[in-house]
């Protein structure tokens, strides 16, 4: 791929050949959230500046997305940038909220025609203001989708967003878990637990990603970094997942207790 393509092409089409390996959709819908790294080391391997992976990284996600629903996804959560990010260098990080902004401009329409619903998760009070504008309106204007909630984490980091949970719970007359975990529903826009955390890259961390809502998730780390992730690596993640027997500390499915007998 030349890096005109990388910054030039448009919005990525997913290859007939990857529609006929998609597995067929789960008995319920999936929220899955991809921490999508590699993308400057894809380009310095490549001789190409960090934000031309920055844009091939941002292709990838496009076709994970049209993928998506087809797949049983209800939920795609995929890490933009967290807060950490901001120790990179100021032009990089420029690059990568400007890929951003571009995205909201141009795709808005087309996830209104999918039944995409986007959110934004983060902070917004170091974004500017023509950003900022641009995410309330994209929200807005894709409020109604059902077929898919899209959320791009920008400027997020889970530690700040628990304690912001929390000062706002500070203020509550009725403290347990639960009216706790209704505030932290309240604050991820009521998106359900996280069902499969994928990581690209080779790393084997999640990196301050969704703490809460990954209290119970599947972890699934590939060393392809995420310019080079394709909806096969999304398929054979999901195909892992669904070989795994979740149990959320009870007995596996037809198990005995040999101690209750």
């Amino acid at each position: 791929m030349s890096i005109h393509t990388i910054l030039t092409q448009g919005q990525i089409t997913v290859l007939p050949s990857e529609l006929h390996t998609m597995m067929p959709p789960p008995s319920r819908r999936l929220h899955i959230a991809i921490i999508s790294d590699g993308n400057g080391r894809w380009a310095t391997s490549r001789g190409l500046p960090r934000s031309a992976g920055h844009r091939a990284g941002a292709q990838a996600a496009r076709a994970i997305i049209a993928a998506a629903p087809k797949m049983g996804i209800q939920t795609l959560t995929l890490f933009a940038l967290s807060s950490a990010n901001w120790k990179r260098p100021p032009a990089e990080v420029a690059s990568i909220l400007r890929i951003l902004h571009e995205y909201l401009l141009t795709e808005t329409q087309h996830c209104i025609d999918e039944g995409i619903r986007l959110s934004i998760i983060g902070r917004r009070d170091r974004l500017s203001a023509n950003l900022r504008q641009a995410i309330v309106d994209s929200e807005d204007a894709t409020a109604r989708g059902t077929r898919l909630h899209l959320r791009l984490a920008v400027d997020y980091s889970a530690r700040n967003a628990i304690f912001s949970a929390a000062r706002r719970f500070y203020k509550s007359t009725e403290l347990s878990e639960e009216s706790f975990s209704n505030v932290m529903a309240e604050a991820r826009g009521g998106a359900p637990d996280v069902d499969l955390l994928i990581r690209t890259g080779g790393e084997q961390r999640i990196s301050d990603f969704l703490l809460w809502e990954c209290a119970f998730a599947e972890f699934y780390f590939i060393h392809k970094r995420w310019p080079d992730f394709t909806v096969e690596d999304l398929r054979s993640a999901l195909q892992d997942f669904a070989s795994r027997e979740r149990t959320r500390g009870a007995l596996p499915s037809g198990e005995v207790d040999a101690i209750a007998g």
